[in-house]
């Protein structure tokens, strides 16, 4: 077991944690457990410090992307000219894009659609506890997620049977897909071309290729949107534009490569004031 210790002035884990990009985790002690597919890490902030705990170091340094200068960012949203922007980063500055494994995040996702985050948690944490392999660490039990050639000796039935509802085909079309193909042809893509082959999988529309892009395959210029975007940019921007494909595109081009990370401060600023 290994200890890291970063800087916290912009890296908060409470803050990384909920804003909404990961559901594989839960409290503990000083802070929180972090599941990601066969690992775990512990991690907490004391003192002005982020400490993480974990048997892989390098694994969870890339995880939650400390090699990226962070100061950065949150002074493009300072100037960016939209005061709502700027005032979401400020808030939610300790917030770090996390590079997810790719397959959990495609199935993460699928499971994510029209749903909410306690019940996206107890969805996945089913299928993890009846498909993967049972580990320990701290004493604590959890179980690794299963990978695609996992899912796919189970049908529909199967993920219905585990609560997810009309998602359950989706899981299964996908699993048996990514199964046969990998994922390895997607990695040839970016941007609007990456979402695009995203959208071509059961069960992934526009909103989840989104996310699968940004935190699956790392491309941060993605911006999803979801009914917490669409009020902070109606309520708070003023915006009229009618479609969430139109208000993610706007923001695309708008923020460039720091889109995905001015969705998460948005995300998780707005979200945070209301519930």
């Amino acid at each position: 077991m290994r200890e890291q210790v970063f800087g916290g002035e912009f890296f908060c884990p409470q803050a990384t944690l909920l804003c909404g990009q990961v559901f594989r985790y839960r409290p503990f002690e000083r802070g929180y457990l972090v599941f990601t597919k066969d690992k775990a890490c512990y991690i907490y902030a004391e003192g002005g410090k982020v400490h993480i705990l974990s048997e892989d170091e390098e694994y969870f340094y890339n995880y939650f992307d400390l090699s990226r200068g962070y100061a950065k960012i949150a002074d493009f949203a300072a100037n960016c000219g939209i005061p709502a922007v700027a005032a979401a980063a400020e808030y939610g500055k300790g917030i770090h894009i996390l590079r997810q494994d790719a397959e959990e995040a495609f199935f993460s996702f699928i499971i994510s659609q029209n749903n909410r985050i306690p019940r996206i948690q107890g969805i996945i944490e089913r299928i993890a506890e009846s498909l993967g392999e049972e580990r320990e660490f701290l004493g604590e039990r959890y179980f690794a997620f299963p990978n695609a050639a996992r899912l796919a000796q189970k049908d529909e039935s199967f993920y219905a049977a585990l609560g997810a509802g009309y998602r359950a085909k989706y899981i299964a079309q996908t699993a048996e897909r990514i199964a046969k193909e990998g994922l390895s042809p997607l990695a040839l893509f970016k941007g609007a071309k990456l979402r695009a082959k995203l959208a071509e999988y059961a069960g992934v529309g526009p909103k989840v290729a989104d996310c699968i892009a940004l935190f699956g395959f790392a491309d941060t210029a993605a911006f999803p949107v979801d009914t917490w975007i669409e009020k902070a940019y109606r309520e708070d921007m003023g915006g009229t534009l009618k479609k969430r494909e139109e208000i993610s595109a706007y923001f695309s081009e708008k923020f460039g490569e720091y889109g995905g990370f001015m969705q998460q401060y948005l995300f998780y600023y707005k979200r945070g004031r209301r519930e």
